[in-house]
């Protein structure tokens, strides 16, 4: 019996070309048979798993990303995460979440550390060199430092889909790890190069960055391994996978500074610096006069500066200013504009020519001499 022409073929109707099985059975997000998940399976073990080439390779990328921190270069970021290897090792942790598989989340895990503690050295190194370089501006490495919305999408992309295309062989997945190269080894070399050129908001913000990235692209992973038919068979696996979730949560709290502490950095420099005002210097007369020699027996008093003298200032009714005398009603020695400050030293007022005189200290000239009484204002109460 034949269909009508205005009724369409089941997916599974083995009447369907073979051309048009296949692409069905090729779907990106659609289920695999049991037959497909044991080879998929096998597939991704066996290139998830660690060898020379990937850290060779993240090395290298460490590399020209630390170059690119020292130069501040855009350009030459894009590179370094071009040439970082397919992070077959990520998809691995998620597939490790995915089943369960404490095996599977070990080997790749240790994988991915290796790689982390490479591209990690690289930037302290590049930030090393950065203590002798005139560039100190790092305008990009404080942008990559920096948690970034557009950034967890793209990195919610990119989890899914190197999952995807790694389980699907005839996929491509260099374009969606080149997205989570960017995510998580800027942040990372980043975080090296703040931590070796001792450039303040990069360490360890850059590393809480690189934790929050990749337990988000872990997630995303393993819930595309879900839905492709990779699922715990354990409860094990359940645990494993919300415990991630649960660490991400957090430290993505503590970074963000969201819930019952907003505004807050746990464990990170805050990036307002609070302003702690200079400490208040008094002058203080730090020496007192010679006494001139002198053919008479005159004794002359030797002032002694108060530790803490009372401040006032000039401030003459009838003219511009007053003048200052080496004697109570002696001889003038100089002249001080009304709002020039003073220092009254601990003595009692001395009276000279029918008025009250006093004994100050001019800092401004470091020198002393008496005034009238009624010429100074004081700024600070007198005991």
């Amino acid at each position: 019996m034949t269909l009508p022409s205005n009724h369409t073929q089941p997916d599974d109707d083995p009447q369907l070309p073979a051309a048009r099985r296949r692409q069905i059975e090729r779907g990106l997000f659609g289920p695999l048979t049991v037959d497909e998940r044991s080879q998929a399976l096998e597939s991704v073990v066996r290139r998830a798993a660690p060898n020379v080439d990937f850290f060779l390779y993240s090395l290298f990328a460490g590399s020209v990303i630390g170059l690119a921190l020292l130069l501040d270069s855009p350009f030459l970021i894009l590179v370094g995460a071009f040439i970082a290897p397919v992070m077959t090792p990520v998809v691995g942790v998620a597939l490790g979440v995915a089943l369960g598989s404490a095996r599977h989340f070990v080997r790749s895990g240790v994988a991915l550390l290796v790689s982390a503690l490479l591209v990690f050295a690289s930037g302290w190194l590049a930030g090393q060199a950065a203590q002798y370089s005139a560039n100190t501006q790092s305008i990009q490495a404080h942008i990559y430092a920096q948690f970034q919305w557009p950034a967890l999408v793209l990195l919610t992309l990119a989890g899914a889909l190197t999952a995807a295309s790694l389980i699907r062989g005839g996929q491509n997945p260099e374009l969606p790890s080149y997205l989570l190269s960017i995510g998580l080894f800027v942040p990372l070399s980043v975080s090296g190069f703040g931590l070796g050129s001792r450039i303040p908001f990069l360490w360890p913000d850059g590393l809480v960055l690189f934790a929050i990235y990749l337990a988000w692209a872990t997630l995303c992973g393993a819930i595309t391994l879900a839905m492709l038919g990779f699922r715990p068979p354990t409860p094990f696996g359940y645990s494993l996978g919300a415990a991630i979730l649960l660490a991400g949560i957090l430290v993505f709290v503590g970074f963000s500074g969201a819930g019952a502490v907003f505004g807050a950095r746990v464990g990170l420099p805050t990036r307002t610096p609070t302003a702690t005002p200079p400490p208040t210097s008094t002058p203080t007369a730090s020496h007192t006069p010679s006494p001139s020699p002198s053919a008479t027996s005159t004794q002359t008093r030797t002032p002694s500066p108060s530790p803490a003298p009372i401040i006032a200032v000039i401030d003459a009714d009838e003219g511009t200013g007053a003048f200052v005398r080496k004697e109570p009603a002696g001889e003038a020695i100089t002249t001080l504009l009304n709002g020039t400050v003073v220092h009254l030293l601990n003595e009692p007022a001395v009276e000279a020519g029918g008025v009250l005189w006093l004994h100050v200290y001019m800092p401004n000239r470091d020198e002393y001499g008496w005034i009238l009484q009624r010429l100074v204002s004081t700024a600070t109460p007198q005991p």
